[in-house]
């Protein structure tokens, strides 16, 4: 008979199937090229209307923190090696796109004067001793200030660039301010760090020197012409006689 036994040793084409079909791999998540994922965040960035945190970038086109940061700032050099009119900068923690410094004489142009609400000069001083001095209290900054700053700490809190950080310990729990992200963002910053230290406005001991000796007044370096009277009006007061015709 030619009828012969089947092999053991080789697996049947239904047990095959079998096995091939409880061996199946995952489907491997897509990951994006350098240039898509280059594209992906100039697109997620240009959308987003603050400052976009790296960490949820990356969740967002799945690639780790570290090629998401290295991707961003291989954007920001192209940019600026392309003379482009905008820049990617790192302000407040997140990336952002800003118009670039060399083009804010026609950004200027651009924006209709009194359609942004400047600060007056009391509102930057009050910002500016917050952000020096945070976290402090009105009563702290009116002190500084030596006036009632109640109605500008008020106005900057509403403009977003101030915030409450805590409760002071002392007596009356007053509460205490601190600069934001937004402030941050608005200055272009990343971090307080990189606000200008307050030596670099305060003068040397020879420039205060000077100052001191351009403001003495001294009698003696003044011109002797300049406080004596003339001759003629010193002799006939001298003689208690008025003038008279000769």
């Amino acid at each position: 008979m030619n009828d012969e036994a089947p092999d053991v040793n080789e697996p049947s084409e239904a047990g095959a199937a079998d096995e091939s079909s409880t061996n199946v791999e995952p489907v491997a998540v897509p990951i994006l090229a350098p240039t898509e994922a280059s594209r992906a965040l100039e697109a997620i960035i240009m959308v987003s209307d603050q400052p976009a945190d790296p960490a949820l970038l990356a969740q967002l086109i799945e690639l780790s923190p570290i090629k998401v940061e290295e991707i961003l700032v291989g954007l920001a050099e192209s940019y600026e090696n392309e003379g482009r009119g905008f820049r990617l900068v790192k302000v407040a923690g997140g990336w952002r796109y800003q118009s670039h410094e060399d083009c804010d004489a026609y950004v200027e142009r651009y924006v209709i004067s009194g359609q942004s609400a400047r600060l007056s000069a009391a509102a930057l001083e009050t910002l500016a001793i917050v952000a020096y001095k945070q976290p402090l209290s009105r009563a702290q900054v009116a002190a500084i200030r030596g006036v009632n700053v109640d109605g500008v700490m008020r106005t900057l809190q509403q403009r977003g660039y101030i915030e409450e950080t805590g409760k002071d310990t002392g007596p009356g729990q007053a509460s205490l301010f601190g600069t934001t992200s937004q402030f941050l963002e608005r200055l272009g910053l990343n971090s307080l760090s990189e606000l200008p230290s307050l030596g670099d406005f305060i003068p040397d001991v020879d420039i205060v020197e000077k100052l001191e000796q351009g403001l003495r007044f001294d009698v003696d370096d003044v011109p002797a012409e300049s406080h004596e009277q003339p001759a003629e009006e010193t002799s006939v007061e001298d003689a208690g006689e008025s003038p008279g015709p000769e």
